[in-house]
């Protein structure tokens, strides 16, 4: 009997003692050490960390890979926005989770990062800057509002508005793809599960933490989250976000364009080597006889079909008003890598400033613009023409 107790005891003892090596050596590991350190810079290295990680890994919405990960990064940022709210109430102490706690901050940092890397990801597949510019000047306003404020992420107004602008882009790239359908009404209702998502969060972290309800006061958080959401669909209504997960992939205006064995061979004039953020050169010198193309390609994801439409514009000097002239459509089925495909022309054009809105045929939403000005003369030296096959 005495033997058992002895060999009962000796294992305890060798598990308390290992458990103890554990501890001493997670509180003196390198990596801890390092955090310490750097304390004033963890979350922005977090932050930064998670965007390169997913721009290294991430690539087309509708990939099962994608898919989990961006679910994944959004579960998990849900989770520890509770663990980290709660660890001012000492909720987690005398439990395994009191150990982490002081990494609850950082793993917020780093899907915040991770999320924004994917959505300025999927945002850049359009070519229409101005569209993709204005969620991503709001992802660096947040940034740097999180880094200058004193509390950093502690602060919680700033805590639960970036976590709301982050959930109500995952839901508005997700939602269209598994439903397989983008229009006006999925937008809405997108924006409508995550604010009802991210309010019954905030309200079961500020009904569970007393620190929280010290700290916030309820209606004005309310107030943020609902502004959020109007600003949001303000500036949908005004084509200042494009319909994600639609995207313009490439837009140019070409002196020729023909198909061969299921490509497209497009000429086009190039401009300077330091214009990186366009194909095209914006002045297209032009023979009356000739005619103007203008070659789109689309990002879809898999299954998801639309009719787009290139509508052409003429800015009229006497008016100084943008006239519409032609509305062509043609029909796109996601899946492709690289885009769909298609094109449009003109004859008889005159001179001056043109745009070719590239919108989607029925919910008249627009993908982007390509912007041109016609010139009837024979330029000064040779253009660089360039022949490209997509």
């Amino acid at each position: 009997m005495s033997s058992l107790k002895f060999l009962v005891t000796t294992i305890f003892s060798d598990q308390s003692s290992s458990m103890k090596r554990t501890l001493v050596k997670f509180r003196n590991s390198a990596f801890r050490n390092f955090i310490r350190k750097h304390e004033k810079y963890a979350p922005i290295i977090f932050f930064i960390g998670g965007f390169i990680f997913d721009s290294l890994t991430l690539g087309r919405i509708d990939r099962v890979y994608d898919l989990v990960m961006l679910t994944s990064h959004m579960t998990l940022l849900t989770i520890t926005l509770y663990l980290f709210n709660l660890a001012d109430d000492n909720k987690w102490e005398n439990t395994f989770l009191e150990k982490y706690e002081e990494y609850f901050p950082l793993a917020i940092q780093f899907f915040f990062g991770g999320l924004s890397s994917a959505y300025v990801i999927y945002f850049s597949r359009s070519v229409s800057l101005s569209k993709t510019g204005t969620f991503f000047a709001i992802l660096v306003l947040l940034l740097i509002a999180n880094e200058f404020l004193k509390k950093r992420i502690s602060n919680k107004y700033l805590q639960f508005s970036v976590y709301y602008f982050i959930s109500f882009t995952f839901f508005a790239f997700m939602i269209p793809v598994i439903l397989k359908e983008i229009n006006t009404t999925i937008f809405i209702i997108s924006g409508i599960i995550s604010t009802v998502m991210t309010i019954l969060l905030i309200l079961f972290i500020y009904f569970s933490s007393p620190s929280t309800k010290s700290e916030v006061k309820l209606p004005k958080l309310l107030g943020i989250i609902l502004s959020m959401y109007l600003f949001i669909n303000v500036l949908y209504y005004f084509n200042m976000i494009p319909p994600v997960p639609l995207a313009l992939d490439k837009g140019m205006v070409a002196h020729n364009i023909t198909k061969e064995n299921n490509e497209y061979v497009v000429t086009y004039e190039s401009d300077e080597w330091y214009i990186f953020w366009r194909d095209h050169k914006i002045k297209f010198f032009h023979n009356p006889n000739e005619r103007v193309y203008v070659f789109s390609s689309i990002f879809a994801p898999t299954d998801l079909n639309k009719a787009v439409s290139h509508r052409w514009n003429y800015f009229d000097p006497a008016t100084a008003t943008w006239q519409v002239t032609d509305e062509i459509t043609y029909e796109i089925v996601g899946g492709r890598d690289n885009g769909f495909r298609g094109y449009t022309y003109k004859e008889n054009v005159i001179d001056g400033l043109w745009k070719v809105e590239v919108v989607t045929t029925e919910e008249d939403l627009l993908l982007g613009v390509i912007d041109f000005e016609i010139i009837s003369e024979t330029p000064k030296k040779a253009p660089k023409l360039i022949t490209r096959k997509f």
